[in-house]
């Protein structure tokens, strides 16, 4: 990757000036790129890139399906939301620490049985970005749901990615997916089903690339992956800090709903209890300390600041810059 000219931006108190290899190619927009598709923050001396991986269109009732269906519509109405189906956003980032760079999730990839064309677009946006997947140090998952791996499954990409390339995820949804549980969750017909294939199938071929751990790990200066279950038994978050800064990759911890009504049960929570649990407890924490926050499906770019009163919470989006 070579130097690419990059513009200074803000966000909160922090200074973001991309300066990840070839983040920008003035000119080269496909027509299809109606809108951004990518994000630069700068956190102290580390560089992050959020990417979106398009957007996955979903019945409403996914974002609460332990409420009654009549205040699920009145928060759907009162957010200028469609009652029935709304579209996700997918997002993914990529994190350069000193010589490493690091893929946090691989987006969903090709799954012709579902039928969701728009998403499944992180290969070639980051293609556009300038970024070689050769190029990649590390890749750090979230959790193994198939459209946080599926771009690792795309025709072509393992034969580009580095042969000493590391693969992080916990120990406990390595665990989990050899003998998955859905009995706790709500998700449309098919997804079950999709979802320990793509797991089934990544395990195959990637088994000689991870690199499990237990609780925490550092995967390079300033960026440490942290196991929260929940969401899944091995789910885990990413936190970069660097200088005072600090920006917390959450997976699918929060949702859209989840800051005015973090006891709402999304539907892909394999423990939905404790998830809510581990989503109050890192909004008091982000609320407390003013760093950034960025979700995989916040609308992109998902940057920006969590307001809090009790166990009520404010999603704060900083303002764009370009």
């Amino acid at each position: 990757m070579s130097q690419a000219e990059t513009k200074p931006r803000t966000t909160g108190q922090q200074e973001a000036n991309m300066s990840l290899d070839n983040t920008s190619h003035p000119g080269r927009t496909s027509p299809e790129e109606l809108v951004p598709s990518r994000y630069a923050v700068r956190v102290g001396e580390i560089d992050v890139l959020v990417v979106s991986d398009g957007v996955l269109p979903l019945p409403t009732a996914m974002l609460a399906h332990n409420v009654d269906p009549a205040v699920r519509a009145a928060w759907l109405d009162d957010m200028f939301l469609p009652p029935d189906a709304i579209d996700w956003a997918l997002n993914v980032v990529v994190v350069r620490s000193g010589s490493q760079t690091i893929l946090v999730d691989a987006g969903l990839g090709f799954d012709p049985e579902l039928n969701l064309p728009r998403a499944g677009q992180l290969i070639k946006r980051l293609e556009a970005a300038g970024i070689d997947l050769a190029s990649v140090t590390d890749v750090v998952l979230t959790h193994m749901h198939m459209d946080h791996i599926g771009g690792l499954l795309v025709d072509g990409v393992k034969d580009r990615l580095r042969p000493d390339l590391r693969i992080h995820v916990a120990a406990a949804e390595v665990k989990f997916w050899e003998r998955p549980d859905f009995s706790h969750v709500s998700m449309p017909p098919g997804f079950p089903d999709a979802l320990r294939s793509a797991a089934k199938r990544f395990m195959k071929e990637y088994q000689s690339y991870l690199r499990p751990f237990d609780d925490e790990y550092e995967v390079a200066p300033g960026v440490v992956v942290t196991r929260t279950g929940g969401h899944t038994p091995g789910h885990s978050v990413v936190r970069v800090a660097s200088g005072g800064d600090g920006l917390t990759f959450a997976g699918d911890l929060v949702f859209q709903v989840g800051f005015e009504h973090p006891e709402w049960y999304n539907g892909f929570e394999h423990d939905p209890e404790e998830a809510a649990r581990v989503r109050v407890r890192l909004l008091r924490e982000l609320a407390a300390t003013g760093e950034l926050l960025v979700a995989t499906h916040l609308p992109f770019p998902s940057v920006g600041h969590v307001a809090g009163d009790g166990d009520h919470f404010r999603w704060v989006p900083v303002f764009w810059d370009y």
